[in-house]
């Protein structure tokens, strides 16, 4: 496996490839404002001082074309990455986990993903797209990349999805069966990857789709700081700027970008 480094965020604005609404393109900047806003400190639950210099980086946001998107999100990862740098990108849809992941196994083998989420993203295709955002998790496990997929906070799954889940070994765990402290242990490189519809839109209403009965913000908290391995990556995605209600979700995206950054820090 690569040696790897500091966090470095990656903005990638791309929201081409949802199902219902778009405008998880403009999440990147927001985010970033969030996350530097004076109404909170820099300091992550974990007791790393984000406000520290050099304990992350920010390479900015990527530049592409909606024909080459995947193929520069793929290059601009695996760039960093043998670059000594740790990817942590900012969404955009959830499709831009497949070539981020991509570009991720190819240098990290044998890669377990924790995947937090109220969607299993398991559709073969979806509406004629077989690179919508609802099937990135079909493309990651057929092309074998991940060892092992663990879902958390799932509430929407059918019969379709179970049956892709079964296919491809894919442990779900249900939004009715958290906890789930105990599956989010790892021996070798974790990739996380989280959708802001993992919690319940009373928390995050700024999401595409809105799915009742979702973790708590503390909840996801709770999970993100169990996680067991060296994490070599991450995502946050789904966050729709054009359904924020006064900038709660922003807010709250920001603060699990904290959690995620400080975890990777703290180890």
């Amino acid at each position: 496996m690569k040696t790897i480094g500091v966090p470095t965020l990656l903005g990638i604005p791309f929201d081409a490839y949802s199902s219902y609404l778009r405008g998880a393109g403009h999440a990147p900047v927001k985010i970033r404002e969030a996350l530097r806003c004076d109404a909170s400190n820099s300091w992550s639950e974990l007791g790393v001082d984000l406000g520290v210099a050099g304990v992350y980086a920010d390479a900015g946001d990527l530049v592409f074309t909606e024909k080459d998107a995947f193929a520069a999100i793929e290059a601009g990862v695996g760039a960093l990455i043998d670059a000594g740098k740790r990817p942590v990108s900012l969404g955009g849809d959830h499709s831009i986990t497949y070539p981020i992941v991509k570009a991720v196994a190819r240098r990290c083998p044998e890669l377990t993903i924790f995947h937090f989420d109220a969607h299993p993203d398991l559709y073969e295709e979806f509406e004629g797209n077989r690179w919508s955002h609802a099937c990135p998790f079909a493309r990651i496990m057929e092309a074998g990349l991940a060892k092992r997929l663990v879902q958390v906070g799932i509430r929407t799954i059918n019969q379709h999805q179970r049956e892709q889940a079964e296919r491809f070994g894919v442990d779900v765990v249900e939004m009715r069966a958290l906890p789930a402290y105990s599956k989010l242990k790892a021996a070798g490189p974790v990739y996380i990857t989280f959708d802001m519809d993992a919690l319940d839109p009373g928390c995050a209403p700024g999401v595409s789709h809105r799915e009742p009965g979702g973790m708590s913000v503390r909840e996801a908290i709770a999970h993100l700081h169990a996680i067991e391995g060296e994490i070599v990556g991450a995502d946050l995605v789904e966050y729709n700027p054009v359904q924020d209600v006064a900038g709660v979700t922003a807010t709250v995206a920001a603060k699990v970008l904290k959690e995620i950054l400080g975890k990777m820090i703290a180890g």
